[in-house]
């Protein structure tokens, strides 16, 4: 097999590419920031539950985060295939873009924005990390300027 990388230094390499500190990672992943530093260090190896949860932050699958790094054979064939790579705010974001797509395309549906509204005022009131609830408030306004002006 061949090592391109290491898995911390991966894992760095991902996370500065999306511009996130490592304290961002760390909440997202609910862990300290002193242990994603220990992973990019490579002082640890993530267990399995980790590098799923890594690979959804990332938008990849589990096997694509560990491809061609040093992650352990052992622990590596434990990884599931798939994982969820959406939270549920980025869930309703790729929602409303399909909404918005499929009425540019000309079709009608009374009721959405209200649908809209509602389902984006739940998900804030369940909302517990504040990254999450910006990108809902960013969704909000944007299904507010699709509402027409009386």
């Amino acid at each position: 097999m061949d090592v391109v990388e290491s898995l911390g230094k991966r894992v760095a390499r991902l996370r500065n590419e999306r511009g996130w500190t490592q304290e961002r990672l760390a909440e997202r992943l609910a862990v300290s920031r002193v242990a994603v530093s220990h992973i990019e260090m490579q002082l640890t190896v993530p267990g399995e539950r980790t590098v799923v949860l890594l690979a959804g932050i990332f938008g990849m699958e589990p096997w694509q985060l560990v491809a061609h790094t040093d992650y352990p054979l052992a622990k590596r064939e434990r990884l599931p295939a798939v994982t969820s790579r959406f939270t549920h705010a980025e869930h309703l974001q790729q929602l409303l873009d399909h909404d918005l797509r499929w009425l540019a395309a000309g079709y009608v549906r009374p009721g959405l924005w209200d649908e809209w509204h509602d389902r984006i005022a739940q998900a804030l009131a369940e909302c517990q990390d504040r990254h999450e609830s910006q990108l809902l408030l960013e969704v909000a306004e944007r299904v507010r300027d699709q509402i027409p002006r009386k």
